[in-house]
């Protein structure tokens, strides 16, 4: 009996890269309201995309559940990670999320 393939939250190895079609659809889940959160996180699959593990996977979509503007913040460092996103996994998408490539 063939298992169903893992959510994001669900996935069985952290550090197994995701699959094509897995990142097919955490880019679409990745698609903001604003431009500017958008052009982010375009830098970031363009940079990060073919070794992205399911344990950034996760962390990307926990900072992906953030209202636009909240998300904004962050990616501005005009605030930093608080709450559930204090988070070492969170920590390090945010930061190559901040530095991925022009």
């Amino acid at each position: 009996m063939d298992l169903p393939r893992p959510t994001i939250s669900e996935a069985l190895d952290p550090d197994a890269p995701l699959d094509e079609a897995d990142r097919g659809r955490l880019r679409w889940r990745c698609r903001r309201g604003l431009l500017e959160n958008d052009l982010f996180v375009e830098r970031y699959f363009r940079a990060h995309e073919a070794p992205l593990t399911w344990r950034e996977a996760r962390a990307l979509a926990r900072l992906m559940d953030l209202p636009d503007n909240d998300l904004l913040d962050l990616l501005l460092a005009r605030r930093e990670p608080e709450g559930e996103l204090v988070d070492p996994d969170v920590r390090r998408v945010l930061d190559a999320l901040r530095s991925a490539p022009v």
